[in-house]
């Protein structure tokens, strides 16, 4: 497994628009997943090792990032060919099981993951709520292992701060994952 760091933020470039389904089979767009103060858009999976051991933490950031404002989307933009694990099915058995408090799209065409720059699993684009870009960095110090108990939330703190103020920390270190998987 080769992991795959995020680049820095570009502050304020807009949010790529979409058009996904999501586990259900519904059409989703970005105007449908944007929050109140902010958007957080996730690249994830289900079978990287680093999307694994954080999602428990994601999923505990994602709702009460959702009481501030903040709507969350995530997309699985992996080859299914060649990791069927990632595939429509799979997606939406993991989300029923974790009870997944957003959209869960699937970008066959990888076309949004390339419009967004995405380059590993995790991936995080927060935006403000005008969908400019504030944050580009990871959840947390955890990586693929279990933080310190007193390590900052940082994709948390950086979203809540984007929430209250428009604008996301100036220092932000880069998410670190497994490459997407391109056809």
């Amino acid at each position: 497994m080769a992991a795959t760091e995020t680049p820095i933020c570009d502050f304020g470039a807009a949010a790529p628009g979409f058009s996904l389904p999501d586990t259900e089979g519904r059409i989703r767009t970005l105007d449908d997943c944007r929050g109140e103060r902010g958007t957080l858009v996730m690249f994830i999976c289900n079978h990287c090792p680093y999307v694994k051991a954080v999602l428990d933490r994601l999923l505990r950031d994602t709702r009460e990032l959702a009481e501030l404002g903040v709507a969350s989307v995530a997309i699985m933009s992996n080859d299914v060919s060649r990791y069927p694990q990632d595939g429509p099915e799979p997606m939406a058995r993991l989300a029923r099981e974790k009870k997944f408090p957003f959209p869960y799209l699937f970008d066959e065409s990888q076309s949004v993951a390339r419009a967004y720059g995405a380059v590993c699993t995790p991936d995080f684009f927060g935006y403000d709520a005008r969908l400019g870009l504030q944050y580009r960095g990871r959840l947390d110090a955890g990586g693929a292992q279990t933080p310190a108990p007193d390590a900052p939330r940082e994709l948390f703190d950086a979203m809540s701060l984007v929430a209250s103020t428009g604008r996301g920390p100036e220092k932000q270190v880069p998410s670190i994952g497994c490459s997407i998987k391109w056809r």
